[in-house]
């Protein structure tokens, strides 16, 4: 497994400033991108991995990549599937096409989250102001994603690279989660 996972399609937004930037540690905002909800069962994973054209992993807390595509396991019947944003029609009707006779739930949920990224030496530190993860390179490596609570607000996190971090969260949570994270590293600034 690469080092820098999705680094072809989890990018920052070059339309935002950066949301935090200071010696080692900062936070961009990432760019729009295809997001689909697959609620599958086992025997169909294999058509839903060749019709996105990405495996889709089965051992929790994993992912698994492919040029400009990710699939993440978020529970034992589902995934978030991550594409370019301009992918969202071709990839849903290749997926669906693929399941017509299985019953499954496929759902955008593009407009849904937003993610930030992460990175530098102290994002393990400003990550663990809020959320109580070992997320020390053994306990947590390249490539583990989870479901997990940032102080009050339901999040994703998912380890990119040796100090990077993809942090999604509903549209309506992203401020409060972005913000505290801002406040957080003024302590570490402060220190």
């Amino acid at each position: 497994m690469s080092d820098t996972l999705a680094n072809d399609l989890i990018t920052p937004d070059v339309d935002a400033a950066p949301l935090l930037s200071q010696p080692g540690v900062s936070m961009l905002k990432a760019a729009p991108i295809t997001r689909l909800s697959l609620r599958a069962r086992e025997a169909t994973l294999k058509d839903a991995g060749s019709a996105f054209g990405v495996e889709l992993p089965v051992k929790p807390m994993t992912c698994n990549t492919g040029q400009k595509r990710a699939v993440l396991w978020m529970g034992p019947d589902e995934w978030t599937l991550l594409a370019p944003a301009d992918d969202l029609k071709a990839t849903f009707d290749a997926i669906e096409g693929k399941h017509e006779s299985h019953s499954h739930a496929l759902v955008d949920i593009s407009e849904r989250s937003e993610a930030v990224i992460v990175s530098g030496e102290k994002a393990v530190w400003l990550l663990n102001t809020g959320i109580f993860i070992d997320f020390s390179l053994e306990t947590f490596p390249v490539g583990t994603v989870t479901r997990t609570i940032f102080h009050k607000s339901p999040v994703m996190v998912w380890r990119t690279g040796t100090d990077t971090f993809v942090v999604e969260a509903w549209v309506s949570f992203m401020d409060y989660v972005s913000g505290l994270l801002v406040q957080s590293a003024r302590e570490l600034e402060a220190a």
